[in-house]
């Protein structure tokens, strides 16, 4: 690689979710956010997915370190899978440094991965980086900006943010550092494009804790509410509301159990009282309850969806009570949500949404607020990420509209040189997918994520073939066809693929039957041919030859 200042975004680019991005000055590497999407339909089997680190673990030894802008499993969920793999240090604030010491305490890797702790306003030296954490507002405590400083000019990484003039957690955004580091002049912003299609600005969690006030006391029975895990604001804004009403807060979820003694520990709930436990949950009258719960996604293991499904052990839900999704619904969650919401409707709950009242505010910026950022920082040049296609052009439309002399849109896998020079796509690098298979990592690319995609569509059919040497089929071939036939209610079908493999077999020459290849290639041919013809699916297809 030339000298230079570099941006390559191996993931976060073209998507919402699954940061990682990394910087290059003159040949050392910076990686800022390493996080996880999560799977739907598309990905049977797998739960969790990330990018691909391959480029950078070529260049490990290169790297200076991993720095994190907050704590949400976008950003930072995929250290503990990947970290093995790096080998570096974490540099990331209190509150993001403890929910990830949770995480690498789980893992057994806490001993081993050195994370320092970032003053709030901090910078750090590492390598040919001089790195500023700056305050941001988002839905989770302690969101940073990060101006990242080399010989060749700054770059602003926006990290998840907005401007929220009442954040109730944490103080307010710094506009005076970030209109002092416009002022010092800024080469490049690599900015969040989420909400670039909404006008105005997103609003204050203050305003959502008084609306949830007025809510709250229309309901006479139970009260749930299902929010994000680390919107610490919104657990204080639900805490207040019910306090409000003379009710009390229980909690059903670990990871609003993990949350709540993180911010506690923090100091972020002083003045609310002590939440309750689920199993606490049952002892109160059904007028004195508000239950705070995980799962607002639609998440099928989440305490939400057990108790819609009536399989939770403490808490029933019914006719009277209701269910409030303070929550935005994530892109590619629709489907699971709405069969989550119809569940509790047919339960006989109430379902309240931000369609049918004002219960959540986004914790990204309006098209106004990037407008203001810009006119604060006033960089050279706009590089839209963290958004679809969609969203990152409309973003570049922005940016241009509003003084910012160029705007590069990349992909993942696009390397941006920054300076010197004029600012171009330089090269293209592979930029692939790892899942969380079980216990493992395996690429989304591989034959085994292949092989169950066609699986799930096609179902899968397996043959046993018992043959003597001399290529005579001894007794009938063995076929199981999972997912395509069903052997005790459809015998007559199964017993035709029987016969279509026999056939098969007994039509090659003596020779042929010989070859244990095409013995097996031919039993397979058969199979797939006829399911297709007789089941329209070309099942995954397995054939075990037997010679005796």
């Amino acid at each position: 690689m030339t000298k230079g200042f570099y941006f390559l975004p191996l993931g976060g680019s073209g998507e919402i979710g699954m940061n990682l991005n990394l910087y290059a000055c003159d040949d050392r590497w910076l990686l800022v956010d390493l996080g996880v999407s999560f799977g739907d339909d598309s990905t049977p089997g797998v739960d969790v997915f990330m990018a691909d680190p391959a480029f950078i673990v070529e260049r490990r030894k290169k790297l200076v370190g991993i720095v994190l802008t907050h704590g949400h499993e976008d950003h930072l969920g995929a250290v503990h899978h990947l970290w093995s793999k790096l080998g570096c240090p974490v540099y990331a604030t209190s509150f993001t440094a403890m929910l990830l010491k949770g995480k690498l305490r789980e893992a057994g890797l806490e001993s081993q991965v050195p994370v320092h702790v970032v003053p709030l306003g901090g910078r750090v030296q590492l390598g040919p980086f001089d790195v500023e954490w700056i305050r941001q507002t988002h839905s989770i405590p302690e969101p940073n900006s990060l101006a990242i400083r080399t010989a060749y000019g700054t770059v602003v990484h926006t990290g998840d943010w907005k401007f929220d003039p009442d954040p109730l957690i944490g103080k307010t955004a710094d506009l005076e550092r970030l209109q002092a580091i416009g002022d010092e002049g800024v080469l490049a912003v690599v900015g969040d494009s989420t909400n670039v299609f909404t006008p105005g600005t997103m609003g204050s969690e203050a305003a959502v804790g008084i609306s949830l006030q007025e809510l709250f006391g229309r309901y006479q029975r139970r009260i749930v509410v299902g929010c994000f895990a680390t919107n610490v604001a919104r657990l204080r804004s639900i805490a207040v509301a019910a306090a409000k009403h003379g009710r009390y807060v229980a909690l059903a979820g670990r990871s609003l159990v993990r949350i709540e003694k993180i911010a506690r520990d923090s100091g972020l709930l002083q003045g609310i009282a002590p939440f309750l436990n689920e199993h606490d949950a049952v002892t109160l009258s059904e007028d004195r309850l508000v239950l705070i719960c995980t799962g607002s996604q639609g998440e099928p293991r989440a305490a939400l969806a057990r108790i819609a499904a009536g399989t939770h052990p403490q808490i029933k839900l019914g006719r009277g009570d209701v269910t409030i999704f303070s929550s935005r619904i994530i892109p590619g969650n629709e489907r699971s949500i709405h069969a989550l919401q119809n569940r509790l409707v047919q339960l006989g709950v109430e379902v309240v949404t931000e369609k049918d009242h004002f219960v959540h505010v986004s914790g990204h910026p309006g098209r106004d607020e990037m407008i203001r950022l810009y006119q604060l920082l006033r960089p050279a040049l706009a590089v839209p990420v963290h958004g679809e296609a969609r969203h990152q052009q409309e973003h570049a439309r922005l940016a241009l509209s509003n003084g910012v002399g160029m705007a590069l849109v990349p992909r993942n896998g696009d390397m941006l040189r920054l300076a010197p020079g004029v600012p171009e796509v330089q090269e293209e690098v592979p930029a692939g997918r790892l899942a969380v298979d079980g216990l493992r990592l395996v690429s989304m690319e591989s034959e085994i994520m292949r092989c169950r995609h066609r699986m799930v569509h096609n179902g899968s059919a397996v043959v046993t073939l018992v043959m003597d040497r001399m290529g005579k089929i001894l007794g009938d071939p063995q076929v199981t066809a999972l997912g395509i036939l069903d052997s005790q209610h459809e015998a007559k079908e199964h017993e035709a693929v029987i016969e279509a493999v026999r056939e098969a077999i007994l039509e090659l020459p003596l020779a042929a039957r010989q070859n244990d290849e095409v013995a097996r290639e031919t039993a397979r041919v058969a199979v797939r041919r006829h399911l297709k013809l007789s089941q329209g699916k070309k099942p995954v297809t397995d054939v075990h030859l037997v010679r005796v």
